[in-house]
């Protein structure tokens, strides 16, 4: 299998935005996309994405998960970036209807079909540094990806920052590309310097989140994950996880979290850490590494809870479990 999210079916689907209404949706190549050399999004990255997959089940049928959530994101992101307004309606068409064209090459389980839908501002004009883009287009790409572990799942090592943040605070619900590009610069150099996996960023030692995930810190029964604001990703499977636990009777505490307790409730036996996210559901995390030196998240390995929900959540997906909350979408 391609490395996640390296493959693509051939075709998408697309709509573009003169700044008052849509137009009809098309479906078209998927590897051309026709912009303006002074396009608004090349100059002043006015885009957004989003990332949520469709999974196929047993009976055949293929289930679409939490798309309504993150079309609500979608939506909120494109509105803070001053792009046009989406048709949520619409986004959802479009959605579907490339789904169903492929709906074949959903793989089963624990493969399954990503669906990445991106909004990008495409008004030719290199003099809008401080105005929005009047139009722009929005497509829908899907990428079949295989298991996340394939090669094997282990506990990843995460440098802690208590100084750099992952982007400006008022930009952190949004899910632009501009984040994750802020991040590059500290993440490669943590990989290049102590070999970790991702940073976490802690500014002013407030525990957020890395580069490309929320974080959770489980001390028994209690998950402690940062409350929402508007300074870190809303993340749909963060939410998710969150609400199994709650199911199964954990204290879930959304709050400030500090270095200082991080680093308290992690040496204890038992305790585990996890980055939640659509490509891996829960990933654990056995290392903190801080002020060149190195601690365990409890024994350094792979959490049993964190096993546990990334399973129940898994299950709902593939349709192992009972949908409880409404969270599948049928084909």
């Amino acid at each position: 299998m391609a490395a996640f999210g390296s493959l693509f079916m051939p075709e998408m689907t697309i709509s573009y935005s003169d700044g008052e209404s849509w137009s009809a949706t098309e479906i078209v190549p998927s590897d051309k996309l026709t912009l303006h050399p002074g396009a608004h999004v090349l100059h002043y990255s006015s885009t957004c994405f989003e990332g949520l997959k469709a999974f196929r089940h047993a009976d055949g049928s293929v289930k679409i998960f939490r798309m309504d959530k993150n079309i609500d994101r979608f939506a909120q992101s494109s509105h803070l970036l001053g792009l046009p307004e989406i048709d949520k309606a619409q986004t959802q068409e479009m959605i579907e209807t490339i789904v169903r064209r492929f709906i074949s090459e959903v793989p089963e389980p624990p493969g399954s079909m990503y669906i990445r839908p991106t909004h990008v501002g495409t008004e030719p004009a290199i003099g809008k540094a401080a105005v929005p883009s009047i139009t722009s287009c929005q497509y829908i790409l899907l990428s079949p990806v295989g298991d996340y572990f394939a090669g094997g799942d282990k506990a990843l090592r995460l440098l802690v920052d208590d100084h750099a943040m992952r982007c400006p605070p008022h930009m952190g619900m949004i899910k632009s590309g501009g984040n994750y590009a802020a991040a590059m610069g500290p993440i490669l150099k943590a990989k290049a310097e102590v070999q970790a996996d991702q940073v976490l960023f802690c500014p002013s030692g407030d525990v957020q989140e890395t580069g490309a995930a929320n974080f959770l810190l489980i001390d028994g029964n209690t998950i402690v994950t940062k409350a929402l604001d508007e300074s870190f990703l809303h993340g749909v499977t963060r939410d998710s996880i969150l609400t199994l636990a709650r199911d199964m009777g954990m204290d879930v505490q959304e709050r400030e979290l500090s270095v200082e307790e991080l680093f308290e409730r992690a040496a204890k036996p038992g305790c585990e850490a996890a980055l939640s996210g659509t490509a891996a559901v829960l990933a654990p995390v056995g290392t903190l590494i801080y002020n060149g030196e190195e601690f365990n998240v409890g024994n350094g390995g792979i959490g049993e809870t964190t096993l546990k929900l990334r399973s129940a959540l898994n299950d709902i997906q593939w349709g192992k479990a009972e949908d409880r909350h409404g969270w599948l979408t049928h084909m």
